[in-house]
């Protein structure tokens, strides 16, 4: 979304600095951590770790034992470099930079007699990068629960804002893709509008498409039909709450909504105006405003 400013990273350290986030696949891939340019650097050597998990205090790593760091790191009286590199869209190049630590202790790793977990206590405030990427992260799972109702009405506005392709769009039901219009979506359901008859969608599981560009991410958002609501004038029309699978949700899906409601919705506020024709079609139609969030979607 909107360059992140000087006092947004300072906000994230000081809210998230102690929290350590696991870098799964799943937050790997949402970060653009390359594994493959990850190491430690102690005196002039090198060598290539994974990280298991970082905060803004300190991260752990897994090395091999058997290189000979443990009598290098005795040589350097526990001082070692920690190396990030991730890749995102915002940066043609990868973003790369030290964190200089003190290593405080190692423990075998899963029994292994080679891979030890290292600890890694930073000695100074790491760089703006590395909060920038890992509060982003952090930021979008706290505010997925607290602002979990709050939504976004479709619009041509909104769409251009929160990089939508289109708010046209498909849901697969029961195996078979059906023709939909995003009407209104949030971090934990969407609202659509299809063809269809309300009470033979109702409870049924679903799987809506939704794609974003710069850059481009197609999400396959899971859940059931929670409830829905009649078009007035069109028998053939229903509106449907998609209430999905919170075990499933993309970590960077939250990160889009997330962007929008905390920086361009916040930018938006003083100036919002009410949807007229022109932002949504079915308004000719005379379809009913719409209904406020679901208690539970």
């Amino acid at each position: 979304m909107a360059m992140i400013t000087s006092q947004k990273i300072n906000e994230y350290y000081s809210r998230y600095k102690s929290i350590d986030v696991t870098l799964s696949k799943e937050i790997a891939q949402a970060t653009g951590l390359v594994a493959n340019q990850i190491f430690l650097k102690c005196v002039s050597d090198f060598w290539p770790c994974v990280i298991y998990s970082t905060s803004f205090e300190g991260a752990k790593v897994l090395v091999s034992i058997k290189s000979g760091i443990l009598q290098k790191l005795e040589q350097a009286n526990n001082m070692v470099s920690l190396r990030f590199c991730f890749k995102t869209a915002e940066k043609g190049n990868p973003v790369t930079f030290f964190v200089n630590t003190k290593a405080a202790g190692n423990a075998p790793y899963g029994g292994s007699q080679d891979m030890a977990m290292f600890t890694l206590q930073f000695t100074q405030r790491p760089p703006d990068d590395l909060i920038e990427i890992m509060g982003r992260i952090l930021d979008a799972n706290v505010n997925s629960q607290r602002r979990r109702e709050e939504k976004i009405t479709i619009s041509p506005e909104t769409v251009r804002k929160l990089r939508l392709a289109a708010k046209e769009t498909a849901v697969l039901i029961q195996g078979l893709p059906r023709q939909c219009i995003l009407r209104e979506i949030s971090f934990t359901w969407a609202k659509i509008i299809m063809q269809g008859v309300a009470k033979f969608l109702v409870e049924k599981d679903a799987i809506l498409r939704v794609e974003f560009e710069d850059p481009r991410e197609p999400f396959l958002l899971r859940g059931k039909f929670s409830s829905s609501e009649e078009i007035e004038g069109r028998k053939d029309l229903v509106a449907l709450v998609l209430s999905f699978d919170e075990n499933t949700i993309p970590m960077s899906y939250k990160i889009r909504i997330n962007d929008y409601l905390s920086v361009v919705r916040a930018d938006d506020r003083s100036v919002e105006r009410p949807q007229t024709s022109r932002d949504d079609p079915f308004e000719k139609k005379k379809a009913p405003d719409a209904a406020p969030a679901p208690s539970s979607p």
